[in-house]
């Protein structure tokens, strides 16, 4: 049951990133990753890390909501999607599969009891102890590079963001009033 969960999980992680870098709409791209987000955190759960698959949801998926929220405010984004629905039994059809699979991953741990952990914890030391342990001794230096990548990605955002606001918008409506203006009076 596992490897099945893994595949599908696997599977659908690079559907989701394959969407986010193909689309050319940024509703759809910024959607995608948030789910492509989600399904990573699905490995922490498989593989017992509750503590990293929830910290991968609150941080990394809240981040990309951030990320939507700005394009949301930034870029009328919403002008180029249109809405279409061609087949209703798909919609009802993906549904039922996506709550079979739901209801499959809750109930699989229930049903077989036959799990055992090959790497147990340690007696008196919690899954968020065991994890800064590991981050802080063993994977200090990624840490700290993937700490550094945020970092610039950051800045990066803002640099970029900040060229596109050379023009204020209402200054750049003033101009169009002003013209429109003129063309009543000729």
């Amino acid at each position: 049951m596992e490897a099945i969960a893994f595949y599908t999980f696997a599977i659908l992680t690079t559907v989701m990133f394959l969407i986010t870098v193909l689309t050319s709409h940024a509703l759809y791209a910024l959607s995608a990753l948030a789910a492509g987000m989600i399904f990573i955190s699905a490995f922490f759960f498989l593989l017992g890390a509750d503590f990293l698959g929830a910290i991968q949801i609150i941080v990394y998926t809240g981040a990309v909501m951030a990320l939507y929220a700005f394009g949301m405010m930034f870029f009328d984004t919403t002008r180029d999607v249109v809405e279409k629905r061609t087949s209703p039994q798909l919609i009802f059809g993906l549904s039922g599969v996506a709550a079979l699979m739901v209801v499959a991953i809750f109930t699989a741990p229930i049903i077989s009891g036959n799990i055992e952990a090959l790497y147990p914890a340690i007696d008196g030391v919690g899954n968020s102890q065991m994890v800064g342990m590991v981050l802080f001794t063993k994977y200090l230096i990624p840490f700290e590079v993937a700490a550094i990548m945020l970092l610039v990605a950051m800045i990066a955002g803002i640099v970029l963001a900040g060229k596109k606001m050379d023009h204020s918008l209402t200054l750049m409506q003033d101009e169009i009033e002003c013209i429109n203006e003129e063309k009543e009076q000729v």
